[in-house]
């Protein structure tokens, strides 16, 4: 009697169609990530260094733009494991359809808003170009250094302070309604994560609303000076809900609860700042 070996199948792949797609949109969110992260860098330098009429200027912004759009997408693309080539195509998209505008902004063809639309608008075909030529590349993240990995898995940490590095030099106190939105992140994360099913969660963050919610019209009545340490404070104690909900892993992402950890800390002390300067 013969024995029949049998033959492991190798692990279902994804369509080529289906991971062109994943990688446009991947570098269309790297691309709204730089630009929001890096904008506020812009401002501050142009402000401090009083460059803020020359980064109005619409070409000016374009490049700008430009590179936010391409420093997002490289660093995401890099940690993705993309080959260099890949890598420079793709910033090069980002980069020409400006300059071929620039030529008939310069010489009257156009305004500055149909330079900015025009290479939006023809941002796209050249990275559904450059993302079909390298359709068949199979990125595999390279072994990064230890120091490397450990910053990388901490970019919630990292994308929450940069969200918040203008707050340090422009330091405000928000309005009492912002202490509402810390309670309803939680409660769409759970609602995401069906984490409802467990009664302990849904009493305990609908407790964290009344809390907020109570806190929040205190600061609407009081005057303004004890106003402002209520906010302040109510955005300093959620953080230490986030602690505790990152500790047990419960209701919300890990993730999450890292970055609103961080921005809620960043927030609250620059808050105090604005307050007490």
């Amino acid at each position: 009697m013969s024995e029949t070996l049998a033959v492991p199948s190798s692990p279902p792949t994804d369509r080529p169609g289906r991971r062109l797609l994943r990688h446009l949109i991947e570098m269309t969110v790297a691309m709204v990530a730089g630009m929001l992260l890096l904008d506020p860098l812009w401002h501050t330098a142009g402000t401090l260094l009083d460059f803020s009429g020359l980064l109005a200027r619409p070409e000016v912004t374009a490049l700008v733009m430009a590179t936010d759009m391409s420093i997002g997408m490289a660093v995401w693309m890099w940690h993705r494991g993309h080959p260099a080539q890949a890598t420079a195509e793709m910033v090069a998209a980002m980069y020409l359809p400006y300059l071929l505008l620039l030529v008939p902004y310069v010489t009257g063809l156009i305004d500055g808003d149909a330079l900015l639309l025009g290479g939006h608008l023809l941002m796209v075909p050249a990275m559904v170009v450059v993302a079909v030529r390298h359709r068949h590349a199979h990125p595999a993240p390279p072994p990064r250094h230890p120091v490397v990995a450990a910053l990388v898995a901490r970019w919630p940490s990292w994308l929450a302070l940069l969200m918040t590095i203008d707050n340090w030099f422009a330091p405000v106190v928000l309005p009492p309604l912002s202490l509402l939105v810390l309670p309803l992140g939680f409660l769409v994360a759970g609602t995401v994560r069906r984490s409802w099913r467990d009664r302990g969660a849904v009493a305990s963050q609908l407790a964290g609303l009344a809390g907020w919610g109570t806190l929040a019209a205190l600061a609407v009545v009081a005057d303004d000076g004890p106003a402002r340490w209520l906010v302040a404070g109510g955005w300093l104690a959620h953080a230490a809900w986030d602690v505790v909900h990152h500790r047990r892993d419960r209701v919300a992402p890990r993730g999450y609860t890292e970055f609103c950890g961080v921005l809620d800390v960043a927030v609250g002390l620059t808050m105090v700042l604005a307050i007490l300067t």
